[in-house]
């Protein structure tokens, strides 16, 4: 949060604009567990899901409700089954590093969510053996749980995020990370030149300077609330989101990331853009990302991930 007046400022009408979405959604939602895809809705999400609302609207609009009610008691006999002692190890070793900070997440609480954490991640591992586990995903199901407050939702929200929205982020040869790393610099070349032509001058590969952005989908980069409502469009939208909102801090910081002089100094220019009152003042941030970056079709997107992907393939 924004410290001082400037900061109470921004939570106050924060907080005014959240009743009003609230009333809005319970209008729209009219005491139902369903919702419709639609034009109305996706304004809807993009202007922010209550805290109430949000684990079913995640569940409903991503597809993760509908493979629950088509696979009941899978999630249970997949912690039923038998076990991969490797990546059971790997999962342990983790645990303690998942939100540290977070009273939840200690062994000591009750009820201790790293137990729920370690199920989710051992059912999904042994669900998508081609992926099993990989950092990063730690505390993706992490926030999940946090959200839904329920084992199972966070389970089939991973699968929608690892198996659908996110390409081959998590697979060992993560070629869907690398190849979106790839079609970020193609889409800062077209959107923000002068940016593109700083990181080939000094030599700065993007994934140095973004590769957290995509594999924790900004947790712990930007603040809590705007990687929430950053989520809500996730979800419902899909993976050209990410590109939004990381062009988006790109472009409305371009004079200060020119700046750099050499190569640390760009590291730390991508550091410093992901702090202060632009992302936490998350609603109006929100409208940014659909307006700065301009048009973005999935389109594009997928035309560039053709051609990255082959590029990074032939470069074995």
């Amino acid at each position: 949060m924004a410290g001082g007046e400037g900061g109470r400022d921004w939570a106050y009408r924060y907080l005014v604009v959240l009743t009003r979405r609230a009333i809005k959604w319970s209008k729209l939602l009219k005491g139902k567990n369903s919702i419709q895809k639609s034009l109305k809705v996706k304004r809807y999400i993009r202007k922010g899901i209550p805290n109430e609302h949000r684990a079913l609207i995640w569940m409903i609009v991503s597809g993760a409700q509908a493979n629950m009610e088509q696979n009941p008691g899978y999630y249970h006999r997949l912690l039923e089954g038998e076990k991969n002692d490797k990546l059971v190890e790997a999962i342990k070793t983790d645990m303690n590093r998942t939100f540290p900070d977070n009273i939840k997440f200690r062994q000591t609480a009750d009820p201790c969510l790293q137990h729920t954490l370690y199920n989710v991640l051992v059912a999904y591992g042994h669900h998508n053996k081609a992926v099993g586990y990989c950092q990063g995903m730690n505390f993706i199901a992490g926030y999940l749980i946090l959200i839904t407050k329920n084992e199972e939702e966070s389970f089939w929200l991973l699968d929608a995020l690892i198996g659908r929205i996110l390409p081959d982020y998590y697979s060992p040869a993560m070629m869907g990370l690398k190849t979106d790393q790839e079609v970020l610099g193609e889409l800062v070349k077209l959107k923000v030149p002068a940016v593109a032509e700083l990181m080939e001058r000094h030599g700065v590969m993007w994934t140095l300077v973004v590769s957290r952005w995509f594999i924790c989908l900004f947790i712990d980069i930007l603040p809590v609330e705007t990687v929430l409502r950053i989520w809500d469009c996730l979800f419902y939208e899909g993976s050209k989101i990410i590109f939004r909102v990381a062009l988006t801090l790109i472009k409305q910081h371009q004079a200060f990331i020119l700046e750099a002089t050499n190569f640390p100094d760009i590291c730390d220019k991508f550091k410093q853009i992901t702090k202060g009152t632009f992302v936490t003042e998350c609603h109006t941030f929100m409208q940014k990302i659909f307006t700065e970056p301009g048009t973005l079709s999935m389109t594009t997107i997928d035309k560039l991930r053709e051609t990255c992907r082959e590029k990074l393939l032939s470069q074995g």
